[in-house]
């Protein structure tokens, strides 16, 4: 069943790529005592997700830090060297975290995992975003097919947070 409002947000570890390589980033640690836009899609690169949800968040990222957001995270279930590689080419850096769901545990277990075998992507993710406030969810929005990029969009976060 997916997750929804009033749940916590359940334990993983995000893999990310910093400068002294691969970091791990647990869910306790990124969301405790925050208030975090946590975004999901199902992959860098794709066109949906370049076109429009990535750069919409990098676009409202001080407008959303404004209004009290401590941190905005994209996850995708792809590898650290390619969500470091997609967030700086669309200036993400300093304004959107990107996280690696490797394996896919953490969108498996909030229950947005999907396949779009006619695209070549399995076990990727549903496109989502919602607000987490000290690790539980305040809001979530997922899009009724991954084409879609309104309910999920920074902008529909903005009215939200």
């Amino acid at each position: 069943m997916p997750i929804k409002v009033g749940d916590p947000v359940p334990a993983a570890t995000f893999k990310q790529l910093s400068a002294n390589g691969i970091a791990n980033i647990d869910t306790a640690t990124l969301l405790k005592g925050k208030k975090v836009v946590l975004f999901g899609l199902p992959g860098a690169y794709t066109p949906v997700c370049s076109a429009n949800h990535l750069p919409g968040f990098v676009a409202k990222a001080d407008d959303l830090k404004a209004k009290g957001v401590d941190d905005i995270v994209c996850v995708s279930v792809n590898d650290p060297f390619v969500m470091q590689a997609w967030g700086k080419q669309h200036g993400a850096d300093g304004k959107v975290t990107m996280l690696s769901d490797a394996d896919g545990a953490f969108t498996r277990a909030i229950g947005l995992s999907l396949d779009l075998p006619d695209y070549g992507l399995n076990g990727r993710s549903e496109r989502y975003s919602m607000v987490v406030e000290d690790g539980v969810v305040k809001t979530i929005n997922v899009e009724k097919t991954v084409l879609d990029h309104g309910v999920s969009s920074a902008a529909n976060c903005m009215l939200h947070t």
